[in-house]
């Protein structure tokens, strides 16, 4: 079997890693993981996840038949630029960077190579990633179904429009984190009302589990449930007046177009520097 390329060892790379070994898509001998300069992140999953591990670009990409580019975006330029020596026409090249184009990548690499970006989100790491994949101009639709065959052995998966992939960096990209931020706060009140925190933790959490649950299996809006939980002058109410006060929804509205604009930035940025 080819193997599989990381180009980059951060967090998303290791959510991925996690995910494809756990659902025993890769085994770890066929997965390398490439970085620069930080060896305790190779140590990591080499000792972790039992793959192979480089700081030798070339030594990672020979054989791969997936290169998988998961870098910071201000690191994009410097990342391609070492890997450029060492790209076939062969290779897949699957870039998780928000903002950075397809058509930037293939530029840089300077080869008519095909790119697919994806934008999966850190769940993967559980197998529950909501990832949305667009292929570049010189990937085929055999192409784009090996890249969705790897996202959905971590999750769910979208195929968008590359200009959609504003929306989706903002939406589920960054989606994980906002959850995140939400329980942080139901946390926060509930150790000022008085309750231990494990037993607060215990209830956010199924509280969160089933009111997802109920969104995916009961075929009703979300508004609608909504109502289902608000008894008129009750407790549900008392508290979702307090959040439309405080304008909860147009917060989160402009957090994703935020979110956006920002990935728009990045790509931008990359260009100004080309």
């Amino acid at each position: 079997m080819r193997h599989i390329a990381f180009i980059g060892a951060g967090a998303m790379a290791e959510a991925i890693v996690s995910g494809l070994i756990s659902k025993g898509i890769f085994q770890p001998k066929h997965i390398w993981v490439n970085n620069k300069e930080n060896r305790e992140r190779l140590e990591r999953f080499r000792t972790l996840y039992g793959v192979r591990v480089t700081r030798d670009k070339g030594e990672a990409l020979s054989g791969a038949g997936l290169v998988l580019l998961s870098v910071k975006p201000k690191d994009a330029r410097e990342a391609l630029e070492a890997i450029k020596p060492y790209v076939r026409s062969e290779h897949i090249i699957v870039s998780v960077m928000a903002g950075i184009t397809t058509d930037s990548i293939a530029r840089a690499l300077g080869i008519k190579i095909p790119v697919v970006r994806a934008m999966p989100n850190t769940s993967a790491a559980i197998g529950q990633s909501a990832t949305a994949i667009a292929a570049g101009r010189y990937a085929t639709k055999d192409h784009l179904s090996q890249v969705e065959r790897l996202f959905k052995a971590i999750g769910t998966t979208a195929v968008v429009s590359e200009h959609e992939l504003h929306a989706v960096t903002a939406l589920s990209g960054s989606g994980p984190a906002y959850v995140y931020y939400f329980a942080e706060a139901l946390e926060a009140a509930a150790k000022e009302a008085g309750l231990k925190p494990d037993i607060a933790r215990e209830l956010i959490l199924q509280t969160l589990a089933g009111a997802v649950g109920m969104l995916k299996t009961s075929g009703a809006e979300t508004s609608e449930l909504r109502r289902q939980v608000t008894s008129p002058g009750g407790t549900t109410q008392a508290g979702l007046e307090v959040l439309e006060q405080y304008k909860t929804k147009e917060a989160l509205c402009a957090c994703i177009r935020r979110a956006m604009v920002r990935s728009a930035e990045l790509a931008e940025q990359y260009e100004t520097r080309a």
